[in-house]
């Protein structure tokens, strides 16, 4: 199972370190530092990568430090002209991101999630997706910062009732209820935020924040397809099929191939407003 896992955290970090190193273009119109997609900084970031989730896998949190650091690094040059427009979506996305970190730090705090009746894969998984919503909340923060706007360090209000009342009926829960409720709520703030940043990338005015946003924007809609697919096979009672190793592939209901991807166009629905998580 630590291998197949493995494989599944380091999908999802790759994932993590593309949309870092796609935004390099965009936002070089906003930096004067050297290029990061030069060959030879993307092969020291891709090693450090590598190395960070090895470490990772022998026990340590897996929060991707190069990662993390090169996307500040895009972002830290003198500020352009501050947008209002963008200024409010960045805070509003910021304040999700501040959610996302509360919600999954909590869910860790959970014996069915952190504790020895936890499932491994979903334990990890909420783990390394902690971190990666800790990275993106810094990268919108640091994107505030150089317009000279507020950053956000305060969760979506809107959102904040809903989570609560979610975390206080999951009090008595069992481990099989747990990990459900769980992977539900997570869902719930994933698909938010990717439909919110979906809603929010053609709106936004300045080229580096659309290229920021929407790159941060696909690993929310990864987040929300693991998800699906986690909440599907503990609906039909088969939590030991989370593991996504090949030898499983016969045992997975018909629904497995599809359940992550139910549209052919992301919805908007549950977008946040743009003002929504705007600091006051």
């Amino acid at each position: 199972m630590t291998r197949d896992l493995g494989d599944l955290l380091e999908e999802s970090q790759d994932l993590q370190s593309d949309a870092v190193r796609s935004m390099a273009e965009p936002l070089s119109e906003m930096t004067e530092e050297a290029d990061p997609g030069d060959p030879v900084e993307n092969a020291r970031f891709a090693a450090e990568h590598r190395r960070t989730l090895a470490s990772s896998l022998a026990g340590a949190t897996l929060l991707s430090a190069a990662g993390g650091g090169l996307l500040l690094g895009l972002l830290a040059s003198p500020a352009a002209a501050q947008q209002s427009g963008d200024a409010q979506m960045l805070q509003t996305a910021a304040s999700i991101e501040v959610l996302a970190v509360n919600t999954y730090g909590t869910a860790e705090s959970l014996p069915y999630i952190g504790g020895s009746s936890a499932n491994p894969v979903v334990a990890k998984f909420v783990s390394v997706t902690r971190g990666q919503h800790q990275q993106h909340l810094a990268a919108f923060n640091a994107a505030l910062a150089k317009m000279g706007a507020k950053k956000q360090t305060k969760p979506d209000p809107a959102f904040v009732p809903v989570v609560n009342k979610a975390v206080a009926g999951l009090g008595g829960a069992s481990a099989a209820q747990g990990a459900a409720g769980v992977v539900a709520l997570a869902l719930e703030l994933e698909n938010v935020a990717a439909e919110t940043y979906v809603n929010d990338v053609p709106n936004l005015s300045s080229n580096s924040h659309r290229a920021l946003m929407a790159s941060i924007m696909g690993i929310e809609a990864q987040h929300v397809a693991v998800l699906r697919a986690v909440q599907a096979l503990l609906s039909a009672g088969a939590p030991q099929l989370i593991t996504l190793s090949p030898t499983n592939v016969a045992s997975l209901p018909a629904a497995a191939g599809s359940v992550g991807f139910p549209n052919a166009f992301y919805p908007t629905n549950s977008a946040a407003p743009a003002n929504q998580g705007a600091v006051k």
